[in-house]
Parts: structure tokens; sequence; C-alpha cells
């Protein structure tokens, strides 16, 4: 009695803080035929919650665009959450498909219908923070440096030699980003990089080919070769999907009208704490 009682009282004051724990580890889930991946959700009196899991697509004739754009109209947002850094949207909403993914698409249906945006991470510091308490900071650098080149390599097409003056300005970026918030990093140039990269693969491999397989939260480091960056890929997906969560639920919980798509698997760790939030 007394047990539900307490549970009961966290609920009234503050739904947000207690239903958190329902968030899902990847370590305790697997997909299976009946996962849910879309969330449709009242909150309250005049507050909703689509959220959508999307596949990764740069193909504007990929069905699901067709589907974000159906679910976006019937939920007239007032709010759209993004998932990713914010970089712009293209001439149309084929151009930033194919530009900038799903990510962007939904900035441009914001933009188009005059709903707000807002990022739906934290920031690059509050993420290095929290994982450099768990994991070396090397390591972590190298897996955030690492996962960016995978995506400008096999994303946007860039070759080596562009791949390293990306990499070199975003070190830069980096080093600015962190230094600001009293944080030193382990690198900050593409000879520090390098000599990171071959503290762990010391094979002669080439950082520029590192596999995308690695930064699967749901890969095997042994399997892949990654030693480590599927087992922080998963640390990082769940901080990312505690920020998530707690933003969606707020901002439904405050009478906006919520719109967010982001990679889909994002959705079944998030789904009984939202389901949990919004019904409090």
């Amino acid at each position: 009695m007394f047990a539900i009682l307490a549970v009961s009282a966290a609920l009234a004051a503050d739904p947000v803080a207690a239903c958190e724990a329902r968030l899902l580890s990847y370590a305790d889930w697997g997909e299976t035929p009946d996962t849910v991946w879309r969330l449709d959700l009242p909150a309250g009196p005049a507050g909703r919650l689509t959220y959508v899991g999307a596949r990764h697509s740069r193909d504007p004739a990929d069905p699901q665009f067709a589907a974000i754009e159906a679910d976006f109209r019937a939920a007239a947002p007032s709010v759209v959450f993004y998932e990713g850094p914010d970089r712009g949207v293209g001439a149309d909403g084929p151009d930033t498909i194919m530009t900038r993914g799903e990510s962007g698409y939904v900035r441009w249906l914001a933009a188009r219908d005059g709903a707000r945006v807002a990022p739906l991470e934290p920031s690059p510091v509050e993420q290095f923070a929290r994982l450099t308490q768990r994991f070396p900071a090397d390591q972590v650098e190298l897996f955030f440096v690492l996962r960016e080149a995978v995506r400008l390599r096999d994303r946007e097409h860039l070759s080596p030699e562009a791949l390293e003056g990306a990499v070199a300005a975003l070190l830069s970026r980096l080093e600015a980003l962190t230094g600001g918030a009293g944080i030193d990093l382990p690198f900050t140039d593409l000879d520090g990089l390098r000599s990171a990269y071959a503290t762990y693969w010391s094979d002669s491999s080439d950082w520029r080919a590192a596999p995308a397989a690695w930064f699967d939260p749901l890969a095997d480091d042994a399997v892949t070769g990654g030693r480590f960056m599927a087992t922080i890929n998963a640390a990082s997906s769940e901080v990312r999907n505690i920020h998530m969560y707690r933003a969606l639920a707020q901002a439904a919980r405050s009478g906006d009208r919520v719109f967010a798509v982001v990679g889909r698997n994002h959705v079944p760790m998030q789904a009984e704490a939202l389901r949990c939030a919004l019904a409090s």
C-alpha cells in the first residue's frame, strides 16, 4: 500500500521524472514483429505527440516520406522536433530529402506550414561530458569523430582528401566548443587522430576506412572489430533517449501539438515512458 501511494505521489508531483524509469536500455531490447515505430498520444486537454520512427534515407521516392507528410498534415503541429544538428533546408521538399534526409525534411515541412522548430538532441558538449564519466576521453572523442567521418564518407560521398579537410574542420569546431566548457580534448588535429586511432587499431588500417557497422548500438564490438564503438554508441543513444523523452513529454504536457521524426529504434526505447508521462 505504501509503495503504491509513493508511486502515485511521484506521478502527481512530476510525471515526466517519475515515468523516466520506463525508458528501455538497448541491452534489454530486441526488435519483434510487434515493435511499435510510431506513437500518436494525447496529452491533457490540448497537447498531443505524434512521434514517427523513420529509416535514414535520402531517396525522395521512399514511401516513408509521403507517410511523414501525411502524418504532419494530420498533426498540424505547433512545434516540430528534429534529430541531429540543424543543417538547414534545401530548395524544396525533394531537394531537402536528397541533401539532408528526414531530419531536414521535417524542418522543411515546419517552414512550409509556419511551425516552430526545436532540436531533439542534447548538445555535443553535454554528450561528451556524460560519456566521459563512463569511458576514456580518447575513446569518446574517437567515437564522435569517426562516426561523423563515416557519415560524411558514406552519405555525402566525400573523397579521402575532402574527408580529411572536413574532419580537420570538425576537430577545430570541437576544440572551440569543448574548450569553452573547460574540457580538454585528447587530440585536436589529424596527426592526433591518427595517433589515437593507431592506439586501438594497430593493423595499419586507415581511420578514413572505418566500417559503418561499428556504429550500430545493437552490434557486437567483438564481431565488427569496433572494439568499443558499439558500446559507446549504445550509451550515447541512451543519453539521447533521456533527453528526447524529456523534451517531447514536457512540450506535449505544456499544451503543444508536438511532431517529431527520429531514427526508428529510438521510438520503442521511449514508448512506455511517453505513454506513462502523457497519461498522467
